[in-house]
């Protein structure tokens, strides 16, 4: 009988952030086809569910056309504090793993990175050549009285929360895997990309 490992790491749940505005892109990216799924939601709904047992998309309503485990944004507001607010709310989860619908090259290699178990950390933060990337990495559910206090005190700055906790950083040297598709001709390049 095969003896089966457990990976090097807990988390079991992740959830995609595909709720913001896409006022730059002019359209819903979170609903944009690429590479060979209906949309970048799917594509990286895909890419999670070969990582995680459990893989949600959060949203302010359910918009996607493919079966997937849906976390509603309740909150008036838009911002990924609320997302947080939301996913711990919602979740019967210790820690989460978070990652941004607009950031398609983030691959597993880098998520298997920021798994690697760091018992003292709270909260374990990507951060590349261009700044520390809020929406990929592990959170944990200790966190959420943090967010309530940001919420009431209407402090919806995700960097203003690292700084409250025990955050670990893990640096990465390149930037391409962050790239975020914020406008068309973002979208377009990475079309080519894939």
């Amino acid at each position: 009988m095969t003896q089966h490992t457990k990976p090097p790491y807990i988390c079991q749940h992740a959830v995609i952030f595909a709720g913001g505005k896409s006022t730059r892109m002019g359209k819903d990216k979170a609903l944009l086809p690429f590479a060979d799924e209906t949309s970048l939601s799917q594509y990286q709904y895909k890419k999670l569910k070969q990582i995680f047992a459990h893989v949600y998309i959060i949203a302010k309503k359910h918009k996607f056309n493919f079966d997937c485990e849906f976390i509603e944004d309740k909150y008036p507001e838009s911002s990924p504090l609320v997302g947080l607010l939301s996913l711990f709310e919602t979740l019967d989860a210790e820690e989460v793993f978070v990652l941004s619908v607009d950031t398609p090259f983030i691959d597993k290699s880098i998520i298997h990175q920021l798994l690697t178990p760091h018992p003292k950390a709270t909260l374990i933060i990507a951060q590349s050549p261009s700044g520390i990337q809020p929406l990929c990495g592990l959170y944990k559910k200790a966190i959420l009285p943090l967010l309530q206090t940001q919420y009431q005190q209407q402090n919806h700055k995700l960097q203003d929360l690292l700084q409250q906790t025990n955050t670990q950083y893990i640096t990465f040297l390149d930037n391409h895997p962050f790239t975020n598709l914020n406008y068309p001709k973002e979208y377009e390049e990475a079309l080519k990309l894939v």
